[in-house]
């Protein structure tokens, strides 16, 4: 999750530019509902133009307008997110479009709940982002059956009262470390992804 948002973010502004990049012009029987720079970018780039479906064209001049919105500081940011896309391998630029997919087909709701969760993630101090990107790494080099036990237990701990959290949270902490420490490896062991 807290890696979805830069990159979709990321993807926008590849995109925004990949557009810019490719084509800027309109048939000429289309021009007159054009604003003067629309135009004369149509002129520059009427070729490139001309092989675009109608669709495509719409979506090149909302994208343009949109760039066109955008401050200078956000211009020169899709710029350098731009410059390290085409920097990337095909892989990761495909797993990138492959994110922005799966963001654009969530509910808007949704949507928003990621973004307000990574808004909260980007105020946390960095040692607890750190701690949180650590275990999310952990959780991925899991097998999904490490996964699926990882998760029934946090559902678990999910339906469980604040009272019944603080008795187990009070029974740990009366463990002797020792134990403590035992029953921290059984679980590390537990948890270590298959060779």
């Amino acid at each position: 999750m807290t890696r979805v948002v830069p990159r979709v973010l990321l993807l926008v502004a590849v995109l925004v530019l990949a557009v810019l990049d490719v084509a800027w012009g309109q048939s000429p029987e289309g021009m007159d509902r054009l604003g003067a720079e629309e135009r004369a970018i149509v002129q520059r780039n009427l070729e490139r133009w001309q092989k675009l479906a109608p669709d495509e064209r719409q979506r090149v001049l909302e994208n343009y307008r949109q760039w066109k919105s955008m401050s200078p500081q956000d211009r020169q940011s899709a710029r350098d997110n731009f410059k390290r896309f085409r920097q990337m391998t095909p892989a990761e630029r495909a797993r990138i479009v492959q994110d922005f997919q799966r963001w654009n087909e969530l509910p808007q709701a949704r949507r928003q709940e990621l973004q307000s969760a990574y808004e909260r993630f980007q105020r946390l101090p960095p040692e607890r982002q750190r701690r949180i990107q650590e275990r999310l790494g952990h959780y991925e080099a899991m097998t999904p059956e490490q996964r699926e036990r990882v998760n029934q237990n946090f559902a678990r701990w999910q339906q469980m009262t604040p009272e019944q959290r603080q008795q187990l949270r009070e029974r740990w902490q009366q463990l002797p470390p020792e134990e403590r420490q035992r029953l921290r490896q059984q679980l590390r062991q537990q948890q270590r992804p298959a060779p």
